[in-house]
């Protein structure tokens, strides 16, 4: 009898003491095994490549147009045979969502774009949706629910804009409605042909604090990760850009009978200019970058000095005083070049500027540790391509995933990314979303 009753005591102490372990080690087991089916992502992107694919092997699947129109039809329905609700915001965004266990939790919002800027490539925007759609056909798969409110989003005209996006946190211009996008459509007429409503635009916007985070995976698009042979960038933010258009006036004048110290020509004006902005650019650490990306002389002919020159500049930048200095060593550069050349230097500055957005440092953390424990190689850098993401981030902590582009190509028909960067960058979306869900954001752990 004493020694039954040993063993009674014994199996209740051992199932107390099992109770009593922390059921987020419970979870994070389950959470480190998860993975996504690569195969599957894989045939998925390959597929939606097929819309808008033309004969040089390129896409074209601007927003509003017949392929991106039809390709968002197709989404639809892989969307709906997941199991998941669906609907088309004002704005034409197309929004996913899978309830939580607790509805008293604010959703963790992931996604992309699917439209494509001309002649582009297989990659970009695609991944981000499509990995975001197979996180939740694994979840399904594995009966796992989250306590947060899982939604996917497809923004609409990310290339043309990110207007999508741009509604979504109530900035959206409403002269950027009457613009006429790549389709030929203005974007309002555009909106309306996805199923939004342009007129009552502002309905689609979500307020700070509504979203517990937006998470965005995206190709690299350019050669870092490549080059350094790193697996997952974890980007830092999403840099600033900014532009101004250029004048620079001179005197035109006969080619064959001014002599040279007396011309006041604006092209060759232009040109110290050039070799001044790279210079500023240049002289100090970081991953700043400064652009003359197009230029005219009048009158063109090849007897006549220039009179005029008109170009533009483009810095970027993951700080705002960092673009600010920039321009303000270029001004003074500019000065300079005005007395050694003759001429008058203008610059005009050209709206919308986009200002830097640095990613959360929590979801940072987040995804660094979900990449580490995969087994990962990481790089934190900033991200110098604009992205929905950027928009997102003033009204929620945000995190980018990149995965190496091959060679840097991006909007191109020769975009890259290998299969196996795919699955590695899907898989860490997946444990970061379920790391923030067991709440690797909060001050204190749970």
């Amino acid at each position: 009898m004493r020694v039954r009753l040993e063993l009674v005591f014994s199996v209740v102490v051992i199932f107390v003491c099992f109770q009593s372990l922390p059921s987020a080690a419970v979870s994070e087991s389950k959470v480190i095994k998860l993975r996504i089916n690569g195969g599957r992502l894989i045939g998925q992107i390959e597929k939606l490549s097929e819309f808008g694919r033309n004969p040089q092997g390129g896409i074209d699947r601007v927003a509003f147009s017949e392929a991106d129109i039809s390709a968002r039809e197709y989404m639809m329905t892989m969307i709906r045979n997941l199991g998941l609700k669906v609907h088309i915001d004002e704005a034409g965004n197309i929004m996913s969502w899978k309830a939580g266990s607790d509805p008293k939790l604010p959703p963790i919002l992931f996604g992309s774009h699917i439209d494509t800027v001309p002649n582009g490539g297989t990659y970009d925007g695609a991944l981000g949706v499509l990995a975001a759609l197979e996180c939740f056909q694994t979840l399904d798969e594995k009966k796992i629910i989250t306590r947060h409110p899982l939604e996917n989003v497809i923004f609409s005209d990310e290339e043309g804009g990110s207007i999508g996006s741009l509604a979504m946190i109530g900035e959206l211009p409403p002269a950027s409605l009457e613009t006429v996008s790549q389709s030929g459509k203005t974007v309002r007429d555009g909106i309306r042909v996805l199923g939004g409503n342009p007129d009552a635009v502002s309905a689609a916007a979500r307020r700070t604090g509504e979203i517990r985070a937006y998470l965005e995976l995206h190709i690299e698009q350019g050669g870092r990760l490549d080059s350094l042979g790193k697996e997952i960038g974890v980007v830092e933010g999403i840099v600033g850009i900014h532009h101004w258009e250029v004048r620079i006036e001179g005197v035109s004048n006969h080619a064959g009978t001014t002599p040279m110290n007396v011309r006041q020509d604006a092209l060759l004006a232009a040109s110290y200019l050039i070799i001044a902005v790279n210079r500023a650019v240049t002289a100090i650490p970081g991953d700043q970058v400064g652009t003359v990306g197009k230029i005219g002389a009048e009158p063109g002919a090849a007897n006549v000095i220039p009179g005029l020159v008109v170009l533009t500049l483009e810095l970027r930048d993951l700080s705002e005083d960092k673009i600010q200095k920039l321009y303000q060593e270029i001004r003074k550069e500019a000065l300079s070049i005005e007395q050694k050349a003759g001429t008058r230097i203008a610059f005009n500055p050209l709206e919308p500027a986009s200002h830097p957005a640095p990613s959360d440092p929590r979801v940072r953390s987040c995804i660094a540790q979900a990449a580490g424990d995969l087994g990962h190689s990481t790089i934190f850098l900033p991200s110098g391509a604009g992205h929905d993401a950027q928009n997102l981030a003033r009204i929620a902590p945000m995190g980018m995933i990149f995965v190496p582009s091959v060679k840097g190509i991006s909007h191109s028909p020769k975009e890259y990314s290998r299969p196996e960067d795919i699955e590695r960058g899907a898989n860490v979306l997946l444990q970061t979303i379920l790391r923030i869900d067991e709440g690797c954001l909060e001050d204190k752990p749970r």
